[in-house]
């Protein structure tokens, strides 16, 4: 260490004792000295023979790193944006014999060698260049926030909101949602941003957003289904601006920060719809009224100039997102896309149980064959994944004694009730609760008659599976027998019965026959 370095350490160590004890706060005595409040606590822990250790330790590293000022002088004259985290890695990179030195050592001599040759941190330089005003009509910019709001009970809420200007006039749309933006919604609040500012301009401007393209394909950018087939609709043109660089749509960001630092800014969430009604008068009272900065005129006022320019609005009507159905498998599960999710515990019923999936951008939705939602799963990237909920495996809340008191419940004959449960016991310990949910499930809605025959006939034949039992219950409701079966008397021609008439042919059980064409006995 110089001179220099050390006379500068050595009185910024005295000035900071002078100012404690002088009663300056740690805060106080940083911001006068313009140094960093842990160098003042540092120093004030330390006593003058710690402090003396202290240097003559970092005169020891210092000494270390000074074979190697020449290679990170030249660095820094070729590139004054290096940082010190850049400089260490490749100082290890080129030098194999480079000591092992903490970070802040490193740190610590990059500022030595910049304060050393007057080599400053100079930040790459973006060239910018004023652009000419867009025509009326031609452009809009659209972006999405989010915002943490504070509720009226104190707790604070996440809100997501989407923003649309026309270019020219600075006129704004705001529209806020409790749910992260999918394409459905984007395009729902696409049509009411133009249905506020009663037209649609030639061309929109995009940020890079999922909700919007599928694939950035290198260039060649993707659109989603859906949004690709409303734009087609609206006869708009779309631009996409690159990725991570809000600076090419500068005019939408401004917005973004406008709505979070004056509208939003301390402001008391209720409800949804309060929220957007309180945005739609904010917009008329300030954003809209009040004078714009650049154009040194109140937004509504061009927008009356502007809104004759834009193509009409007439509202459309939104299409659903089609809904395929896919099979379930035995382990409630479905394959979709060449990953696997899970449903709740008894969905599959059997040999073509489906289910219908509908996919909301970033979730997958599967619904039953009554159109209810059954559950929601986010889609992960990639393939060969399972995605299972834990509330999708079997209840273990629910004790088992707890189950087979509930069936009791639904008037089925105890000793048939008691005699399946025993041989699912005896065979499938390890499935008992499983097979007692799904036979829970299955006869609530099944009168008690049927129920209990059914129970009979699996005991007669030694079935203990629920599924066979459901699949036996469906034939029986199909195809009921009738036990009451008539037979007519014989009535002889002549006075006198025949000696062929009495005699009494050989029969057979018919019980053999229907136990072969029909399962179920009555």
């Amino acid at each position: 260490m110089n001179m220099n370095a050390f006379l500068n350490k050595f009185m910024m160590y005295y000035e900071i004792k002078r100012m404690s004890l002088a009663g300056r706060s740690v805060s106080k005595i940083s911001k006068a000295l313009n140094c960093n409040r842990r160098t003042v606590k540092k120093y004030l822990e330390m006593d003058d023979g710690e402090f003396d250790a202290f240097v003559r330790t970092q005169s020891c590293r210092q000494k270390i790193l000074l074979p190697y000022e020449t290679f990170v002088f030249d660095r820094l004259v070729s590139f004054r944006d290096t940082s010190s985290a850049q400089i260490h890695d490749l100082l290890k990179e080129k030098h194999d014999e480079f000591p092992k030195v903490n970070q802040k050592t490193i740190y610590n001599f990059v500022k030595w060698i910049r304060c050393k040759y007057n080599l400053p941190f100079e930040p790459a330089i973006r060239d910018y260049s004023a652009v000419d005003e867009t025509p009326f009509g031609l452009q809009a910019q659209v972006d999405f926030g989010e915002y943490n709001i504070r509720s009226s009970n104190g707790k604070r809420v996440k809100v997501y909101f989407f923003t649309l200007v026309l270019s020219r006039s600075r006129y704004k749309y705001v529209n806020f949602s409790a749910k992260p933006y999918t394409t459905r919604t984007a395009i729902e609040a696409h049509e009411l941003a133009f249905s506020f500012i009663k037209g649609i301009p030639t061309e929109v401007v995009y940020d890079q957003d999922k909700v919007f393209i599928s694939n950035e394909n290198s260039g060649d950018i993707i659109l989603t289904t859906q949004f690709k087939k409303y734009v087609r609709d609206r006869h708009f043109q779309y631009h996409f601006c690159r990725k991570s660089d809000p600076e090419s749509k500068g005019k939408i960001e401004n917005v973004v920060k406008y709505v979070k630092q004056n509208f939003l800014y301390n402001r008391t969430f209720h409800d949804l719809a309060t929220l957007n009604t309180d945005a739609v008068s904010w917009l008329a009272r300030t954003a809209n009224k009040l004078e714009h900065g650049s154009t040194k005129r109140p937004p509504v006022d061009e927008w009356i100039i502007e809104q004759p320019l834009l193509t009409p609005y007439h509202p459309v009507m939104i299409p659903d997102l089609p809904i395929l159905l896919y099979t379930v498998r035995k382990d409630n599960t479905i394959s979709w896309k060449s990953n696997f999710y899970s449903l709740p515990l008894g969905t599959y019923t059997g040999r073509g149980t489906s289910v219908s999936a509908q996919n909301q951008e970033n979730e997958l939705v599967l619904f039953d064959k009554n159109n209810k939602e059954l559950c929601r799963h986010h889609i992960p990237i990639g393939t060969g994944k399972k995605v299972l909920k834990a509330a999708h495996k079997r209840d273990a809340s629910i004790a088992t004694d707890e189950l087979i008191s509930q069936l009791h419940n639904y008037s089925c004959e105890g000793e048939s009730l008691d005699k399946f449960i025993e041989s699912i016991k005896r065979d499938k310990p390890r499935y008992l609760r499983d097979q007692l949910l799904l036979l829970l499930k299955l006869i609530k809605d099944i009168d008690t008659g049927t129920i209990n025959r059914v129970l009979d006939f699996c005991n007669q034949k030694g079935i203990n599976s629920v599924n066979d039992l459901s699949k036996i219950l469906g034939t029986f409701q199909k195809a009921p027998m009738d036990e009451n079966i008539q037979t007519s008397a014989i009535n002889p021609l002549s006075d006198e019965p025949s000696i062929m008439a009495l005699i009494q042919p050989l029969t057979s059980n018919i019980s053999d026959y229907n136990s072969i064409m029909n399962p179920i006995i009555n």
